[in-house]
């Protein structure tokens, strides 16, 4: 049985017009001459399942995937590659017998995720294909010179491929995860501590500053009191001390 159920691109490197490669039962093979295009439906798969480097896909950039234009066509603003698979036993933890996984890119930057044509995020997809043993890297994909790569390199470097398909890989990418979650943590606590710290040694100083504002504010409310009553008793006895002085003068 094939999982594989058909590929759709659009305006993905070399193929500016709508095309659909069906995989049927057994082995589907694309044969052509050089430069016809062979290579890109492998990097559209690639890419589909969430290829992040530039380089693993042959370009310079991640805009060169989409197409740029030959002399008697324009370039495109965007590309969108889907590819579908039969989910009848389930590879998929999903609910539905048949899974279309989407991913879109325009010239503005702008990039989209969907599953089933519905948008979602790049991890949702990448959560999905760890359970099925399906992935961009290790064996499912396996592009020229991969073979004699795997034969010829460390046992180390081989185990990631083995943890693929025992479906370790997923718990793997979990734990790294929650590692660097907990370093972001670590990190987060060690700043506010340092923070903290700081705060502690200014705490002193701005107590007395507090204590000396709060004096201040009572001895201008007693001085202003003060003040008024003043006001007051001068108001209430000029006439009083007008009258002994003129008095006075008269007598004088």
């Amino acid at each position: 049985m094939n999982i594989f159920k058909q590929l759709e691109l659009v305006g993905f490197k070399s193929f500016p017009d709508k095309i659909n490669v069906t995989f049927d039962g057994g082995i589907t093979a694309i044969v052509g001459p050089n430069g016809c295009g062979k290579s890109n439906v492998a990097d559209a798969i690639r890419w589909v399942l969430g290829e992040q480097s530039a380089k693993l896909l042959r370009g310079k950039s991640m805009f060169d995937v989409i197409f740029s234009g030959t002399e008697k066509r324009k370039p495109l603003s965007y590309c969108e590659v889907s590819l579908v698979f039969d989910n009848t036993k389930r590879w998929f933890n999903i609910e539905f017998d048949e899974v279309i996984f989407t991913r879109k890119l325009y010239r503005s930057g702008d990039s989209e995720y969907c599953i089933n044509r519905n948008s979602c995020r790049r991890k949702d997809i990448i959560d999905l294909l760890y359970d099925s043993g399906i992935g961009k890297d290790g064996y499912s994909i396996i592009g020229q010179g991969k073979i004699d790569e795997i034969l010829m390199s460390r046992p180390e470097d081989r185990r990631s491929i083995f943890e693929e398909a025992a479906s370790i890989s997923k718990y793997k990418a979990k734990k790294e995860e929650s590692e660097s979650r907990l370093d972001r943590t670590r990190d987060n606590v060690s700043r506010l501590m340092i923070k903290y710290n700081e705060v502690g040694n200014q705490l002193a100083p701005l107590k007395k500053q507090s204590e000396d504002a709060k004096l201040f504010l009572e001895l201008r409310d007693r001085l202003k009191d003060l003040e008024i009553n003043s006001y007051l008793y001068q108001y209430e006895n000029a006439n009083r001390i007008k009258s002994e002085i003129e008095a006075k003068t008269k007598g004088l």
